[in-house]
């Protein structure tokens, strides 16, 4: 599961980039990357890899991490999604 990692390794490269621009598009792929691992624990959820307690507590920390993207990005100036 790459995108686990792909996640907080982008807001990092976008933070390090120094240019507001930047930082909005790898907070972007950030979120796409969060995208696929909710995608990914839904299939883990019908093919019975994990039980649903586990998958329940990762669903609402991806939710956490999602709404801290969406605010970090929106308190950037994004207004790509209004």
């Amino acid at each position: 599961m790459r995108s686990c990692v792909s996640i907080p390794a982008n807001v990092a490269e976008g933070h390090g980039r120094m240019a507001k621009g930047e930082y909005l598009r790898h907070l972007g792929i950030a979120r796409g990357s969060l995208h696929e691992l909710e995608t990914l624990y839904e299939l883990c959820r019908l093919l019975g890899y994990l039980d649903d307690p586990a998958l329940s507590k990762a669903e609402l920390l991806a939710d956490e991490v999602g709404r801290m993207l969406w605010t970090l990005m929106e308190k950037l100036g994004s207004r790509r999604w209004k």
